[in-house]
């Protein structure tokens, strides 16, 4: 019998990681070793709403549960939740006909809700209201005769959802260039609307571009950048020119994670990197550091970050100062499909909130 050859990959092996003495010989530090850990920092309400959703699905539905595209954009609340028996699916076409489907914290088109009715799938929305308030703008605005110019990312699931309540009339904006070339049909008849997990700054910069150039551009109602995004944000600025180094946990694509890197950066820190888990964390941005600042995305569980401040006192960052430039205590209620559920079967959870302790009721 002809043997045929197999190709092993090679197990992966744990760097082994410089010592505390190692680093401090390598380049002293000039002053007190300490973190600087911003708050508010992780979790929001919507982020929990939507996580807690997955979790009270699986317990009252049983595994499993579909869930189009990630829930929230974090690593490790993905990884969580399969092992509790959540699928997670690109499209709603690879969910089974008839089965329970949880659309994620970033929202839907009105184009997925119908292919979703059209396989008669049960669905719970767990679209975070914040970003719904912004679909409704883009409704409301298109019906009244008004061109949208949509600041975000395209390709983001969140721009993808609001894009998609009025294609017709809405036009992406992804960045200060595109807001220099833009063109429209009715320059009086205009209104921005924004993603809601962009920096501040930019997004201020491109409505500035972009009404230099059309002065009747109208403002939405209000902010459409959440809440947590802004705090967040605005706590980094606070931290990042006292930080030889900041570290931002949270995952790739995470819209919100990877800015607070660029706005640690302008706003003074000498460096900045992100992580998904402290084990990603390379020692050597420890020497000749004496300040760390640490924060973390809104899609991110605080058990993450503890890792993280628990390898840098190992390295001699002992010393934690939270810094608070705000205060949150924002509830979203469950989606109204699993309120009905959990009310029926004596379940009490109601509001959820994007604080480090979640509320029990």
């Amino acid at each position: 019998m002809a043997s045929t050859a197999v190709s092993l990959s090679m197990p992966t092996v744990p760097r082994k990681r410089r010592t505390p003495g190692e680093i401090a010989s390598a380049t002293p530090v000039d002053g007190e070793k300490k973190v600087l850990l911003a708050a508010p920092r992780g979790y929001c309400a919507g982020v929990d709403r939507a996580v807690i959703a997955v979790e009270k699905a699986l317990e009252h539905y049983g595994p499993p549960v579909y869930v189009r595209k990630q829930i929230v954009h974090n690593v490790h609340v993905v990884s969580t939740l399969e092992e509790k028996g959540a699928i997670f699916v690109e499209e709603t076409d690879e969910v089974p006909e008839g089965a329970l489907v949880v659309f994620s914290a970033h929202g839907v088109s009105p184009a997925v809700v119908q292919s979703a009715a059209d396989r008669q799938l049960r669905t719970i929305d767990a679209t975070c209201p914040l970003v719904t308030k912004v679909h409704r703008e883009a409704v409301r605005f298109a019906r009244d005769g008004n061109e949208i110019l949509l600041i975000g990312h395209e390709g983001h699931e969140e721009v993808e959802g609001t894009y998609g309540e009025a294609p017709d009339d809405t036009t992406i904006v992804n960045n200060p260039d595109e807001a220099r070339t833009v063109q429209v049909r009715d320059p009086n008849k205009l209104i921005w609307l924004s993603q809601t997990t962009l920096s501040v700054d930019e997004t201020l910069e491109i409505v500035s571009i972009l009404r230099e150039r059309f002065p009747a551009l109208q403002d939405p109602p209000s902010d459409d950048i959440c809440y947590a995004t802004s705090n967040r944000q605005a706590a980094i600025k606070k931290i990042a020119p006292q930080s030889d180094l900041v570290i931002v946990v949270g995952s790739a694509n995470s819209s919100n994670s990877v800015r607070l890197v660029e706005v640690a950066l302008e706003y003074g820190a000498k460096a900045a990197y992100r992580v998904d888990f402290a084990n990603q964390v390379d020692e050597s941005w420890f020497e000749g550091v004496a300040s760390v600042g640490v924060t973390s995305g809104a899609s991110v569980p605080e058990v993450l970050v503890r890792e993280v401040l628990s390898l840098l006192a190992d390295y001699g960052y002992g010393e934690v100062e939270e810094v608070v430039t705000a205060q949150e205590d924002i509830l979203f209620s469950l989606p109204k499909e699993l309120r009905a559920t959990l009310k029926e079967r004596g379940d009490e959870s109601r509001g959820l909130g994007g604080r480090v302790t979640r509320p029990t009721s």
